[in-house]
């Protein structure tokens, strides 16, 4: 069952990841942008790792307090609720 889940939050990291990427080439080209509500969606589904990485990596979104401080926060909640779940099953 672990396994799963982490092979879950993998994908949706990478996707997160790469979709930081294609908003940052798109903005810089002028074309049609991922909307937002993506980025918190694969983060809120598990992604936040990916959501980080990416905006850190590609400068990307660094400036808007929600994603400078909203992702890490989806990343610690769900850190502490698999900690708690983690406890609850022993």
């Amino acid at each position: 069952m672990i396994r799963y889940v982490v092979l879950w939050c993998l994908a949706l990291s990478l996707a997160d990841f790469l979709f930081m990427g294609l908003d940052k080439r798109r903005a810089r080209r002028g074309e049609w942008r991922v909307p937002e509500k993506w980025f918190f969606l694969l983060a809120l589904l598990g992604g936040a790792p990916g959501a980080i990485l990416g905006m850190y990596a590609f400068r990307h979104k660094t400036r808007h307090w929600y994603f400078k401080f909203g992702l890490p926060a989806i990343l610690l909640l769900q850190a502490g609720a698999c900690v708690w779940l983690a406890l609850r099953a022993r």
